[in-house]
């Protein structure tokens, strides 16, 4: 992509690139020199730039004499030009004491992290949270409601709850019920929820239940209880994007509620993060997704032991500040790791 790059060229496209990220405005030649101390002539620079607009690197809306990064310019930018520090100590702190009311459960913990992300960032903080077919399961209980009516609950081992409202085909006394959930949670108790379904199954065909009513009865309701939900996602800061210029257009900012809307396709963008390392970056066009032109994704797995839960990261304009938002999605992944591994 930016192979053949001068070294001239890089630092001009550098420069333009850092100027755009803070002023949203198109960069000519004349800002260029007078603001880099490049000590090139504009006519130079304006030569330059043109052989970077040739190369698919800048584009000139017909609006300015200037130039404005185009998709491909970031990427050159974040993968070659990019010096990537690391969060102070000062910052460190202060994310970490976002932390300190969130308590032990994995809920709040997951809704503080949004907030943090959208107001360190100045963006939108985004996390999907974890699947609970990915999480082990640590208790199921029945709770009778009324008539044939029972509340299913799940409790997985990193603490995610699940409830479900099942209408049994019989209506069964609360002592039943009791003995129920003592005999699945002997049978099921620390299997990953993925295979419980299956060892369910396994039991039904074994002859001792076959006899046994109570304990096929168990089963039957526990097999209407392991159902996989949907993905859940949560979202911080949706104003902060349409309070950045290139979203100041009524189009342009229908286009972009339509996509916060769209949750299913955000939630992909996600899943294609869950198995990869370290820090992801999505720019513009790259999110292949519905209207998300112009606009950037920053994310990051975060892990209990070699087990990946879940994702979270940062939506922005593709004019971010990726050297700073990349080591806070980074640091945050990593502290929500180490807060949920120590539950």
């Amino acid at each position: 992509m930016g192979e053949g790059l001068s070294e001239r060229n890089k630092k001009i496209l550098e420069a333009i690139i850092e100027d755009y990220i803070v002023t949203a405005e198109p960069v000519g030649s004349r800002a260029v020199t007078r603001r880099h101390g490049l000590n090139l002539s504009p006519a130079t620079v304006r030569n330059a730039m043109a052989d970077l607009e040739e190369m698919g690197l800048l584009t000139s809306p017909h609006t300015s004499a200037g130039r404005v990064p185009t998709d491909r310019a970031y990427r050159f930018y974040v993968d070659s030009l990019l010096a990537v520090g690391r969060i102070d100590k000062a910052e460190r702190e202060r994310i970490r004491k976002r932390y300190t009311g969130a308590g032990r459960d994995m809920g709040a913990v997951l809704h503080e992290t949004t907030r943090l992300l959208s107001s360190v960032s100045h963006y939108m903080g985004i996390v999907l949270a974890p699947r609970f077919s990915s999480t082990t399961l640590r208790h199921m209980e029945f709770v009778k409601l009324g008539g044939r009516r029972i509340l299913a609950i799940l409790v997985a081992d990193n603490g995610a709850v699940q409830n479900r409202l099942i209408e049994s085909e019989e209506e069964f006394a609360e002592a039943d019920l009791v003995r129920m959930s003592n005999y699945l949670n002997e049978l099921l108790q620390g299997l990953p929820v993925a295979q419980v379904r299956t060892r369910i199954l396994e039991e039904m065909r074994n002859e001792k239940v076959l006899y046994d009513t109570l304990f096929s009865r168990a089963l039957k309701l526990s097999e209407q209880t392991i159902v996989e939900g949907s993905a859940q996602i949560f979202m911080e800061g949706q104003t902060n994007i349409l309070d950045q210029p290139e979203f100041a257009d009524v189009g342009r900012m229908k286009d972009v509620f339509r996509a916060f809307e769209e949750k299913n396709q955000l939630v992909n963008l996600l899943d294609r993060c869950i198995s990869a390392q370290g820090v992801q970056i999505f720019i513009g066009s790259e999110t292949h997704l519905n209207h998300m032109e112009g606009l950037s994704v920053i994310t990051s797995a975060y892990v209990s032991g070699k087990n990946t839960l879940g994702v979270l990261g940062v939506i922005g304009p593709t004019r971010m500040g990726y050297g700073k938002v990349i080591p806070i999605v980074d640091y945050t992944a990593k502290l929500v790791s180490k807060l949920l591994e120590d539950e």
